[in-house]
């Protein structure tokens, strides 16, 4: 389709970013089963309908989640998506953006691509090493280097 894009293009908004770090950071856990879904989640709402809120992420704990089923479309947007299911239980927790369509791409959005259904995952604070509520500018500084069960090869992009 003329409106996709492919995931590895990289478009950065400088202004969205700047706009986000002071969020604070979530770790997410699956609803049934109580297993880590996300060390990095972020209270979103769905760029196609503000009322529904959700969850987003910009990588994921290795072996959080899995893939499930095939790519569909919603019809509110050209973006590819695909279910994700918590590892241990197989409860789907929400969804991947395979392929951002142009638009949302271009949209006001916080880059993250992996999105959690509010009512399949418990959200909790996730603490700095002075334990405070860590916020999105301490995972950005490059001086931190991520945990090791957390996946570096995701992508980090401006999408829903």
């Amino acid at each position: 389709m003329p409106n996709q894009m492919p995931t590895n293009v990289h478009r950065i908004n400088r202004s969205v970013d700047q706009s986000l770090i002071s969020k604070e950071v979530l770790m997410l856990e699956c609803y049934l089963c109580s297993h880590r879904v996300c060390n990095r989640g972020m209270k979103a709402i769905l760029l196609a309908d503000s009322k529904v809120q959700l969850f987003s992420a910009d990588r994921l704990p290795i072996n959080a989640v899995q893939l499930v089923g095939d790519d569909y479309s919603t019809g509110k947007c050209y973006c590819r998506i695909r279910d994700i299911a918590c590892s241990i239980c197989g409860n789907i927790v929400g969804y991947h953006v395979t392929m951002p369509c142009k638009s949302c791409l271009e949209s006001c959005n916080n880059g993250h691509f992996w999105i959690y259904h509010a009512q399949a995952v418990r959200s909790f604070s996730r603490l700095n090493d002075e334990g405070y509520d860590m916020t999105w500018e301490e995972l950005a500084d490059p001086d931190k280097i991520p945990s090791v069960n957390e996946d570096t090869h995701s992508f980090i992009l401006c999408g829903r």
